[in-house]
């Protein structure tokens, strides 16, 4: 399994949101993007990061960021989890978990003392041009937006 490093191109994609619409990467060019992988929507741990994100957003948007979430599940259950939990950036869906591989997103990873394969929970850093600042592997749920925001400098 191949992983991004800062200064890597970040892979170009064109995904379907929680509405059905197509989103890519390329559309965000000119501005800085958080993407960031989830392993499944309406989850614990990743409901409890959607909301920090979402708690966070007003700020993170002001510093330039867009936030955009990845996960393999499909639109119909990412619009039932934005709705329910009051998301306002785009959710993409990846069932076919492309994305999340060319990301180095999805593979092997530890859950539980186990040796599984499955969605990574990751976060990239992408410039104005697509390029990765940033690229975080197995980060934790709970606490990862504060710890990105010290990371970049917003607090």
């Amino acid at each position: 399994m191949t992983r991004l490093s800062p200064g890597d191109p970040a892979p170009d994609f064109t995904l379907p949101d929680a509405s059905g619409a197509q989103v890519s990467l390329s559309s965000l060019r000119g501005r800085k993007v958080v993407l960031y992988v989830y392993p499944a929507a309406s989850t614990p741990g990743c409901t409890t990061q959607a909301c920090d994100f979402r708690d966070n957003l007003a700020s993170l948007r002001a510093a330039g960021y867009e936030v955009v979430g990845l996960s393999p599940d499909k639109p119909e259950k990412l619009a039932r989890f934005r709705d329910a939990k009051g998301l306002t950036f785009p959710l993409l869906s990846d069932p076919a978990k492309d994305v999340l591989t060319a990301y180095g997103a999805y593979g092997e990873k530890q859950l539980y003392g186990k040796t599984v394969v499955g969605v990574i929970r990751s976060t990239f850093v992408l410039d104005e041009q697509g390029v990765v600042e940033r690229a975080s592997y197995a980060v934790k749920a709970k606490g990862h937006v504060a710890k990105l925001r010290r990371d970049l400098g917003l607090d």
